[in-house]
């Protein structure tokens, strides 16, 4: 049942439920032109950071599951500015389907991902960075803002 509630599955799922609130219930339509390719930007933009640091998190050999242990403390690329550069990521790439898709409605999408990533995710991998890393991962909080 876990593996359903990973952050990707739960983008995908969000991503496919913006289409169709867009489709069904098409709240306040813009269709404005520059706001659809905006969007495309955020979405490249986001899906492109989230992968980076998936394979940066490959390439080191940590744990990338949200429910796992973390093995490494990882410091590079944008987790140098954010915790959490892969959720926004995620973020950013919701945020441009909704404007891509050009309504109100989808913008339910962005936002739950951010809520539950703000009060589930996000909150359950700190716990374990820091029961796991202590000292060290509270100075990388100190220093390094949740999300940017």
């Amino acid at each position: 049942m876990r593996v359903l509630l990973l952050p990707p599955f739960v983008f995908l799922i969000l991503a496919g439920l913006m289409g169709v609130a867009h489709v069904c219930a098409p709240l306040g339509l813009w269709l404005l032109q520059p706001l659809s390719w905006a969007g495309l930007g955020l979405i490249a933009l986001g899906l492109g950071v989230a992968q980076w640091h998936a394979r940066l998190f490959s390439r080191i050999g940590t744990n990338i599951n949200t429910f796992g242990e973390p093995d490494r403390l990882t410091t590079q690329g944008l987790f140098r500015r954010s915790r959490n550069p892969m959720y926004l990521g995620l973020l950013i790439a919701l945020l441009g389907l909704a404007l891509t898709l050009g309504s109100l409605s989808p913008l339910f999408g962005p936002l739950s991902f951010f809520v539950l990533a703000q009060c589930w995710y996000i909150p359950l991998e700190e716990r374990a960075m820091a029961a796991k890393f202590g000292a060290e991962y509270a100075r990388y909080r100190q220093a390094v803002r949740r999300w940017f």
